[in-house]
C-alpha cells in the first residue's frame, strides 16, 4: 500500500490543486457548448503539467504504471474529474496514449514524439471506436462505422470512419488502432496479430471531424466526435510497436483503473459538495443526512483504498495480478461513485440538480462515463477468472 509519498510528488499535487479553480469555473461552459477544454490544457502546459507519463529522461513527470509511479497519476487524474469529468477524460486519454509511446515507440519515435509533447505542449489521444452497429434504433439503414487500412509502399491508406473519438478537435495527433482484415477495431478483433497502431497527425487536410454524431447526455466536453478518413497516408515510421503487441501485452489493462481514478474524481466532488450544502443549510443534525454523509465518506475512502492496492501492484511488477486488480477496481469504484451522488442527491434535494449547481453536470457525465464498458461483462469476466475459465480482461469478452 502506499504509506508515504515523497515530497517532490506532494508538491506536484499541490500544484495541480492551484489550478483546478479555474478549471471548475470553466467547466459549465464547456459542457453547455460542447467544446474541448483547451484552456485547461494550456494551463497544465504553462505549469509544467502536460507530460505525466512521458519519462523524465524526455522532461516528462515520469509517473504512470510504466515508471512506478501510477498512484500520483491517478491521484492527479482525481483532481481534474473533481473539477470537470470530461477534462479528466481527455487527459486519460492523453497521458495513456504517451504511455503506449514509452512502452512500444522507437528511440526515435519517442525522441521526436516526446519532445512535441514537453517543448511545445502537443496533445495526444488512442482511438480504437469502430463499433459493428448504426448509431441506434431508427437507423438500421445508416452506414456502419469502421476503417480499413492498407500497405501501399512505405505507407499506409487509411480510409473510413471513427467514432467516441475523445478530444477530436483538441488534440494534435491520434493513435488509431487498425485491423488489415477489415472494420471492428480492436475491441471486435478476432485475430490480434492483425491489429497495429499509427500514428496519425491530426493537421492532415485528409482527416475531417464531423460533430454532429455527438450529442450526449454527458460527458459533452470530451468532443468525442465521429472522424473521417479520406484515404489518409500515414508512413510506415509512425507505426508503433510490432502487429498484435496492444492485444497480446494487455495494453488495455493498463488504463482500466485510469477510469476508476476518474469515477472516484467525480464522487469526491459530489461528495464536497454535499459537505458544504448540509453544513451551509444546517441540516448536519438531521440523522439521515448523518447517515448519508457517513455512506459518502466510506466509500470515497473505500475507493481510494482499491486504487492505492492497483497501483502498488503495478508498481511492484506482478503484471497479471495488477491486470485483474484493475478490472476488480473498476467495478467496485464504478458503483461506489454512482452510489456517492446518489447520497449527496437524497442529501441536499432538488435543488443541488439546478444549474448551476455542479452536481447537475456530475450526474449526467458520471452516469454517461460509466458505460464505457459494461459493468455486466465485467463482473462477469472477473468471475471467470476465479473459475479458472478463458477470459478477456481487456474488452470483456465472454
Amino acid at each position: 500500500m502506499i504509506a508515504h509519498m515523497p515530497e517532490d510528488q506532494a508538491r506536484l499535487l499541490r500544484r495541480l490543486d492551484s489550478l483546478t479553480r479555474s478549471f471548475e469555473s470553466r467547466a459549465e461552459g464547456y459542457d453547455r457548448t460542447a467544446a474541448f477544454p483547451a484552456e485547461d490544457f494550456d494551463e497544465l502546459f504553462a505549469a509544467n503539467l502536460h507530460a505525466p507519463t512521458v519519462p523524465r529522461e524526455y522532461g516528462g513527470l515520469g509517473l504512470g504504471p510504466l515508471q512506478g509511479n501510477a498512484y500520483v497519476l491517478w491521484k492527479m487524474t482525481r483532481s481534474l474529474a473533481a473539477a470537470d469529468l470530461s477534462l479528466a477524460r481527455c487527459w486519460e486519454g492523453h497521458a495513456n496514449s504517451l504511455v503506449l509511446i514509452d512502452a512500444m515507440a522507437s528511440p526515435a519515435q519517442k525522441e521526436r514524439w516526446f519532445r512535441g509533447v514537453v517543448e511545445r505542449g502537443e496533445k495526444w489521444v488512442a482511438w480504437s471506436g469502430e463499433p459493428k452497429a448504426p448509431k441506434g434504433p431508427g437507423s438500421e439503414s445508416a452506414p456502419r462505422f469502421g476503417t480499413t487500412v492498407r500497405r501501399d509502399g512505405n505507407d499506409w491508406i487509411v480510409e473510413g470512419t471513427k467514432i467516441f473519438a475523445t478530444s477530436a478537435s483538441g488534440a494534435n495527433w491520434a493513435i488509431l488502432l487498425v485491423d488489415t482484415t477489415g472494420p471492428g477495431g480492436a475491441r471486435h478483433s478476432d485475430s490480434p496479430e492483425t491489429v497495429f497502431m499509427l500514428a496519425c497527425d491530426l493537421s492532415d487536410p485528409t482527416v475531417s471531424i464531423d460533430g454532429s454524431w455527438w450529442d450526449p447526455i454527458g460527458m459533452r466536453a470530451t468532443v468525442s466526435h465521429l472522424v473521417r478518413f479520406h484515404q489518409t497516408r500515414i508512413p510506415d515510421a509512425n507505426r508503433i510497436g510490432e502487429p498484435g503487441a496492444y492485444l497480446r501485452e494487455g495494453w488495455q489493462t493498463a488504463f482500466i483503473p485510469h477510469y476508476a481514478a476518474s469515477f472516484l474524481g467525480a464522487a469526491e466532488a459530489a461528495y464536497e459538495y454535499a459537505l458544504r450544502y448540509v453544513t451551509q443549510q444546517d441540516k448536519t443534525g438531521d440523522p439521515y443526512v448523518q447517515q448519508r454523509v457517513g455512506a459518502m465518506a466510506v466509500a470515497v475512502e473505500t475507493a481510494d483504498l482499491w486504487l492505492q492496492h492497483v497501483a502498488d501492484l503495478w508498481d511492484r511488477g506482478p503484471r497479471a495480478e495488477a491486470q485483474l486488480a484493475g478490472s476488480r477496481a473498476r467495478h467496485v469504484v464504478e458503483h461506489l461513485a454512482v452510489q456517492t451522488v446518489d447520497h449527496c442527491i437524497r442529501a441536499c434535494g432538488a435543488r443541488c440538480l439546478i444549474r448551476p449547481s455542479p452536481v447537475e453536470r456530475i450526474l449526467r457525465d458520471l452516469t454517461f462515463y460509466v458505460r464505457h464498458d459494461n459493468d455486466d461483462h465485467i463482473l462477469a469476466t472477473i468471475g471467470r477468472a476465479r473459475l479458472g475459465k478463458p477470459h478477456d480482461l481487456s474488452f470483456y469478452k465472454p
